[in-house]
């Protein structure tokens, strides 16, 4: 059996029952109080889950060197730290091209082109916040009327003319009816839905959705052809179902089916429509594309469609669910370099 005078019961007791020293100085703690309470080896080895050899060799170590011989001995490795040559090194090649055809490194690829290991090519370029595998597009507007344009489009979301409709329209073209040859498997416990790989085109149409800017509602119309017709057709439709409205005011982008003749005929026997060309490049300023995305996500993507008439009949029934709980998108314009100068927008759009 261990002696241990009161003193270096007390400290050990103290080192057994802390909470915010090494998990190894607790475990010698409780090694050498145990013995000294009579356990076996056997019990100790069970109890704290390790071996004889261990328990032997702190014993003997406390025997000679005290509560001092129960110190760690492993002071473990030195952390390694790239110089600021070597992170200089590796961030100017980041940002210059591999010289095999490639169009971007790899951690690994950079490591070796450098002579280093790749978690500290890792290490520098997380420190840079350099990420050469992430590609990001844009795309700048170049029309000279820009911030005009913008800003009549933002404050007619912001501070709507009273007794007027704002709408946001567009087109979605050539939407195809996909018809899969194999059966879909379903989704099952592991294992995720399946569509077969080959698959039968039925035809195309063209979607038109009119977004109220103040409800979030989609009035839809499915068309087989996108010509200057169909969208005054559509206009048609949206003015019948808005008489109560003094103004309507649609925004669009500057596609040439919604400047042609006709169309403008039809302004000009509607004297309260009136419409808001987006900038060029800039259909993020519709509100519409918001929902685009959404109907693509939800119905076209995945859709298998037996005919056109199948697909134009599905997109009617998820414009007619989608009115019974929609919202109006909160919407967000923010530009990096303060061209117009916004207060607060709910929502968000880059």
């Amino acid at each position: 059996m261990l002696k241990l005078i009161p003193e270096q019961r007390e400290e050990l007791q103290r080192w057994a029952q802390s909470r915010t020293l090494p998990a190894g100085d607790v475990f010698r703690a409780r090694l050498i109080l145990a013995l000294a309470d009579g356990t076996t080896y056997r019990e100790i080895a069970r109890s704290l889950k390790t071996s004889l050899p261990t328990i032997a060799r702190w014993k003997m170590r406390f025997e000679r060197d005290g509560l001092a011989g129960l110190e760690g001995r492993h002071q473990g490795s030195k952390p390694r730290a790239a110089t600021p040559k070597v992170q200089a090194r590796v961030i100017r090649r980041v940002q210059q091209k591999p010289e095999d055809g490639s169009t971007h490194w790899s951690c690994r690829k950079l490591a070796s082109e450098l002579g280093l290991s790749k978690s500290t090519v890792q290490r520098i370029l997380a420190q840079a916040q350099l990420k050469p595998h992430r590609l990001e597009r844009y795309m700048a507007s170049n029309d000279p009327e820009f911030e005009s344009k913008a800003a009549d489009i933002i404050g007619l979301y912001l501070n709507p003319p009273q007794h007027a409709a704002v709408f946001c329209l567009d087109e979605k073209t050539a939407i195809q009816a996909l018809d899969r040859l194999d059966p879909v498997l379903p989704l099952s416990p592991g294992r995720a839905e399946r569509h077969g790989f080959e698959y039968f085109r039925h035809g195309t149409l063209s979607l038109y959705a009119a977004l109220d800017v103040k409800t979030g509602k989609v009035e839809g119309k499915t068309a087989k052809r996108h010509t200057s017709a169909e969208f005054i057709a559509f206009l048609d439709q949206l003015l019948s179902k808005t008489r109560w409205a003094k103004e309507i005011h649609i925004v669009l982008d500057n596609l040439s089916a919604h400047k042609t003749k006709a169309v403008e005929e039809f302004l000009q026997q509607h004297p309260k429509v009136r419409f808001h060309f987006t900038p060029t490049y800039s259909s993020w300023l519709n509100q519409v594309e918001l929902w685009f995305a959404k109907i693509q996500r939800d119905v076209i993507s995945r859709g298998v469609f037996t005919s056109v008439a199948d697909l134009a009949r599905k997109l009617r029934k998820y414009i007619e669910a989608y009115a019974k709980s929609a919202k109006p998108f909160r919407w967000t314009y923010t530009d990096p370099q303060k061209r117009i100068r916004i207060n607060e927008i709910t929502g968000t759009a880059h």
